[in-house]
């Protein structure tokens, strides 16, 4: 898609890589999920997933609605519909956990922000 390609080409290093990298990882895992811009960054199947540039890495978004307890202490942040895992550099990205956590999250969660 246009738009996100153009929001990826504008970050910086390493910010650039690291969307780059995640973007390949949601798009290999769910071949069929809707992306598109969305609230300042990249979104993913009508908002149960996203990837946000930030000043010091990458905020990728999970929902959290339908996740149980356990599930929801996987991510970091307070939120009470959506929560993240912060990515600092390209080697920081575990391809197997997110692959795990994507998964789970598209199995189990309710996306509320239709």
């Amino acid at each position: 898609m246009r738009e996100v390609e153009e929001y990826i080409k504008k970050q910086k290093s390493p910010v650039k890589e690291i969307c780059r990298r995640l973007r390949g990882i949601i798009l290999k895992t769910l071949p069929d999920v809707k992306e598109e811009m969305k609230w300042g960054a990249i979104v993913y199947g009508n908002g149960k997933f996203y990837i946000g540039a930030v000043k010091y890495g990458v905020n990728v978004g999970f929902a959290i609605k339908g996740l149980s307890k356990e599930e929801i202490g996987f991510f970091e942040g307070t939120g009470k519909t959506m929560r993240h895992i912060k990515i600092l550099s390209v080697d920081d990205i575990d391809e197997k956990r997110l692959i795990k956590l994507i998964k789970m999250v598209e199995k189990k969660a309710v996306c509320l922000s239709n």
